[in-house]
């Protein structure tokens, strides 16, 4: 099972807010999810994000691979593999 740290859209029309999301990588976007990890919301100036740091780590360590754009939240968050 390929495992990948995402993001998961919400909000309303042209007002997105993402979820980042712990799920198998064959799921859809907004489908089923192992564990949410944080939130997104590119909206706001500058944009603002809350992330577990724990989980993050713990799922880093077990093999969980981020997205582009998961990887560079995490960076900005200073979580590092």
């Amino acid at each position: 099972m390929a495992v990948k740290i995402r993001l998961a859209r919400m909000g309303k029309k042209r007002n997105p807010i993402y979820r980042i999301v712990v799920a198998d990588s064959r799921n859809a976007r907004n489908g089923k999810c192992i564990e949410e990890i944080g939130t997104y919301d590119p909206n706001t100036d500058p944009s603002t994000y809350k992330v577990d740091a724990d989980l993050a780590k713990k799922w880093l360590s077990n093999g969980a691979q981020p997205t582009e754009v998961v990887g560079k939240i995490f960076k900005l968050a200073g979580i590092e593999k």
